[in-house]
């Protein structure tokens, strides 16, 4: 293996140690919604503090809101449990949806006819930041 290559491990390995210093992340698999629905309401809520990140959901009319409802509020319970942050503190750092499986079904019709029913999936994942601690912070893990 080239110095380059052992280097460059390391490399990664202290990104990874300093990410998990900072954030928590909480993702959820397989919501049975279509990805574009999902993001319609990630996208309002990327960036914003956790207090008024659960106002906004709790008031907005769609779908797609309780799950991510939800789940910023696993985010923030990880933060608390695991990493000791303060929820007044949590910043919504990085919400991202990507598309998942395709479910599918047949529906039955009359005459023994059938027709196939495309159920799309989603998977979510909300990455909880403490905004009152710096990246350069040493907290033992």
């Amino acid at each position: 293996m080239s110095k380059w290559r052992k280097w460059k491990r390391v490399l990664r390995k202290l990104k990874r140690k300093k990410t998990l210093i900072t954030q928590v992340k909480a993702v959820a698999q397989n919501i049975c919604m279509s990805a574009h629905k999902a993001r319609r309401v990630v996208d309002q809520i990327r960036g914003r503090s956790y207090e008024e990140t659960l106002m906004i959901l709790e008031l907005m009319p769609y779908r797609a809101s309780y799950p991510i409802f939800k789940l910023v509020y696993s985010a923030a319970a990880n933060a608390s449990h695991n990493k000791s942050f303060n929820e007044a503190d949590s910043v919504i750092s990085k919400a991202e949806v990507n598309g998942g499986t395709i479910m599918k079904r047949l529906k039955p019709r009359a005459r023994g006819h059938s027709y196939p029913i495309k159920r799309p999936t989603c998977h979510i994942t909300i990455v909880v930041r403490d905004s009152s601690k710096k990246k350069t912070d040493k907290i033992s893990i």
